[in-house]
């Protein structure tokens, strides 16, 4: 990845190099395809396990939100655990989105839908959002996302969120309580892991 070249990039300038890489995911190992140029190419990240390992089943069916996804390793699981479920991934780095939908063509996934933010139908709410939020755009666009996305929530719904505990979990989970409107959502951490915080947002089923 070149100095001017970070995962939030759109198009990534750098040469892609794809390759195929095998994780763990869902209890299953698969092979999915990766590249330079997009966060965490050669693996998941400890941020994104953490969020894996603790985060509780998602719904079997409805729809379902991977904030910021990546080459997919939330998206695939949400979809791997989830078959009858259509999940959504959203990013604005086009070659993850390319990767994603090549990884999902490969393992029959065909109700993952990669998209940038504005391929998802307004219309559309969810009944889970998993994330690991791209803290580093800056808290502008930060909370931006969260303000777009959260109130996509369906009645009954609940976002769990990844945060680093030295990157600002803690604040984060206190602007989302202040933001978010109490009669509607609850806001609270739900696990702690290696240095990172599950932030559990969970909107009123009325």
């Amino acid at each position: 990845m070149s100095t001017q070249d970070h995962y939030f990039t759109a198009e990534p300038a750098s040469p892609a190099q794809q390759r195929t890489i095998t994780v763990r995911l869902a209890g299953r190992t698969v092979e999915v395809r990766s590249a330079a140029g997009i966060f965490s190419p050669g693996g998941v990240d400890q941020g994104t396990a953490v969020l894996l390992r603790h985060a509780p089943a998602p719904p079997a069916s409805g729809t379902l939100l991977d904030l910021g996804c990546g080459w997919g390793p939330i998206a695939l699981t949400l979809a791997l655990r989830s078959p009858e479920a259509t999940v959504y991934a959203v990013d604005v780095n086009e070659r993850a989105l390319d990767l994603l939908r090549s990884t999902a063509a490969s393992l029959g996934l065909d109700r993952l839908h990669a998209s940038q933010p504005d391929g998802i139908p307004e219309d559309v709410r969810f009944d889970a959002i998993w994330s690991n939020p791209p803290i580093r755009v800056g808290k502008a666009v930060l909370h931006e996302l969260m303000l777009t996305w959260l109130p996509r929530l369906a009645p009954g719904g609940v976002a769990h969120l990844v945060v680093q505990k030295n990157l600002g979990s803690d604040s984060l989970q206190r602007w989302l309580g202040e933001q978010l409107d109490p009669a509607t959502y609850a806001v609270s951490r739900f696990a702690s892991d290696k240095g990172f915080r599950i932030l559990e947002v969970r909107r009123s089923a009325s």
